[in-house]
């Protein structure tokens, strides 16, 4: 398997394919920088990585991870038959900006974030209608999906909509094709059922937090829990390099 920087420094071994990790962040911590290091390390050992961005225009993405060593970012995405770097866009329906449908399939563009619109795209992707740009077919493994902030779902749909939509259409998807699908979620912005009702479905549980002091500021990231694996669950200082690369500021041999 691909090198899972940040979780594999606090568990012995890797993290076990299928497993949908659920991140709960604040929107001041290093969470965004930190997706885009453990994208780039799987890229460099040999995965492929499947993005669905919406609080980040895909651009930033690429060149963020540019700057992190990834080479050939075109060549990635144009691969043939399947690119091993895919960045599929939320973030222009995040933002309301209104882009035509021919120019939005070409450049993977998402010009919706209704659930009802969601589930058909999603549909028409599953049934081959859209196989020549189709972010939802079958990778071949060992594949990462990263969806940097799925709270964006929030300002278009109910509760109960999104939330179903989440774990029926989108978790399944690591178990059956074996992948592994981080699933980024704002703290403290939804309701207590929202929380513990994707807690109880996915394989493991991570937190990303700024602790102010009166002194300083600190990054901090903890395992709350994850299924299958021993870890640690200490909360642990993160340090960000010149090129935003995160990394554990004392990681402990395993």
């Amino acid at each position: 398997m691909p090198r899972l920087p940040l979780l594999e420094d606090l568990i012995p071994g890797s993290v076990p394919e299928g497993s949908n990790l659920l991140v709960e962040f604040d929107p001041s911590s290093q969470w965004y920088n930190a997706h885009v290091t453990i994208a780039a390390a799987w890229l460099k050992t040999g995965g492929e990585v499947l993005y669905h961005v919406s609080a980040l225009p895909p651009d930033r993405v690429r060149n963020q991870l540019e700057r992190l060593g990834v080479v050939g970012i075109n060549e990635l995405e144009g691969t043939t038959p399947r690119p091993r770097l895919a960045v599929n866009d939320w973030y222009e329906a995040a933002i309301g900006r209104t882009v035509e449908d021919s120019f939005a399939e070409e450049h993977k563009i998402f010009t919706s974030l209704k659930v009802a619109d969601l589930s058909i795209e999603w549909g028409q992707w599953m049934i081959g209608e859209k196989s020549s740009r189709n972010p939802y077919q079958q990778p071949g493994a060992p594949v990462l999906r990263i969806l940097d902030n799925l709270s964006c779902l929030s300002r278009f749909n109910d509760e109960k909509a999104w939330v179903e939509f989440v774990i029926r259409r989108i978790l399944p998807r690591a178990t059956t094709w074996h992948q592994v699908t981080f699933i980024g979620l704002t703290a403290g912005l939804h309701s207590d059922w929202v929380y513990k009702t994707l807690e109880g479905v996915a394989d493991g549980v991570i937190d990303f937090k700024l602790k102010e002091t009166s002194e300083e500021a600190l990054d901090l990231m903890r395992i709350r829990t994850m299924r299958g694996v021993s870890f640690d669950r200490r909360w642990h200082s993160l340090k960000i390099s010149e090129s935003s690369e995160i990394t554990l500021e004392n990681p402990e041999p395993h």
